[in-house]
């Protein structure tokens, strides 16, 4: 079983940027579509971002478009999202999610992480 861990998060004034890790023990992280989830006080999770298994697609909310980027390190076990241009509304407890379902169709994870929060002053 995979399991994921985040770090990165931290306090940043709106316009800085953040660098979020996920790094996956275990031999199988390739068998995943990684992704990224977060969720504010008082809503629901939304996704994020999620990249392919070859890391050669990405998938983003349109929130994030163009500020955003997600990559990933196979040999490293490891997928990062790099914020940029943060807002006070990217503040959120962001999780890490792996799903072994097809690309092609929705973002399911069936991994979580335990979160990592990102706090965004004004």
């Amino acid at each position: 079983q995979v399991q994921l861990v985040e770090s990165g998060g931290g306090l940043v004034q709106a316009g800085g940027s953040l660098r979020l890790s996920c790094a996956a023990s275990g031999r199988t992280f390739s068998r995943y579509v990684m992704g990224w989830f977060r969720q504010a006080p008082g809503k629901e999770r939304e996704f994020v971002a999620a990249i392919s298994r070859s890391g050669d697609s990405t998938r983003y909310v349109d929130s994030v478009k163009g500020r955003f980027t997600i990559s990933s390190d196979n040999a490293k076990n490891t997928v990062y999202l790099q914020m940029n241009s943060l807002k006070p509304e990217d503040t959120a407890v962001y999780y890490c999610a792996g799903s072994t379902r097809n690309w092609s169709g929705p973002y399911i994870p069936d991994l979580w992480g335990r979160g990592t929060q990102v706090t965004v002053s004004s």
